[in-house]
């Protein structure tokens, strides 16, 4: 019982700076609030496809749920949005070395510093999702349909349509959700690099008193990118 507490008491606290950097410094491309302002441990993104992809002037919906003794074990990350991509789930589950956790598998193809360790973070995380999106990994599919006709779109150079065709409906349909929730999609490149940030919490809010922060408690963010084996691009032809 102790320890699960000291778990909850952790990990709310790297959960609460975390959400305070990424108000203070937004990842280009997304929008992250709480689904439920009493809750932590529960987190909603919005992604903005970045321009000149396939997924250009989408919104895309998904939640990233915090285990307890997060950051010693990894989120899950799962869209909400129907999503049609190689390394996604019917369900919407991402399947990407990152959120995996760092045991030794040699069936997965997977080296142990792949996977998530503790220096991992949120911001990591969506950097890693927006290249995936981009730069699908076909070699260990989530959703192998996906990936034998993202191949054929990439081998014949964008002629072959078919994969193309179904995200560009998918990025069609979000735009009514974009409407609904008022929200101004960024088309290029210009708006897309302007960070959104998240709307501060209410005055009465006890999760984010800058009291509870010490200085010497922020740790310098790890802002590199998810690399993957295979050089897929997702970058639309031309």
């Amino acid at each position: 019982m102790a320890q699960r507490s000291s778990h909850v008491a952790s990990s709310q606290k790297a959960l609460m700076l975390e959400m305070k950097s990424l108000q203070e410094e937004p990842v280009e491309g997304f929008k992250i609030t709480l689904v439920e302002e009493a809750d932590l441990y529960n987190w909603e993104v919005a992604i903005f496809g970045p321009p000149n992809t396939l997924y250009e002037g989408g919104y895309f919906k998904a939640r990233i749920k915090f285990p307890i003794d997060y950051p010693y074990s990894p989120p899950a990350f799962r869209f909400l949005t129907k999503m049609w991509h190689p390394n996604i789930y019917e369900n919407g589950d991402v399947c990407i070395s990152i959120l995996h956790p760092p045991v030794d598998d040699p069936q997965s193809g997977e080296l142990p510093s792949e996977r998530w360790n503790p220096t991992q973070n949120v911001r990591t995380i969506l950097l890693s999702v927006i290249s995936l999106l981009n730069e699908p990994n076909t070699f260990s599919p989530a959703n192998v349909d996906a990936s034998v006709m993202y191949r054929k779109w990439r081998d014949s150079k964008g002629k072959d349509r078919e994969y193309a065709e179904i995200i560009r409906k998918q990025v069609l349909a979000t735009k009514a959700e974009a409407e609904r929730d008022g929200v101004k999609v960024p088309t290029t490149l210009a708006e897309y690099c302007v960070r959104t940030r998240a709307p501060p919490p209410d005055e009465g809010s006890d999760l984010f008193y800058d009291d509870y922060y010490d200085d010497e408690d922020l740790e310098d963010e790890n802002d590199e990118d998810c690399c993957y084996d295979e050089d897929d691009s997702g970058n639309e032809e031309s």
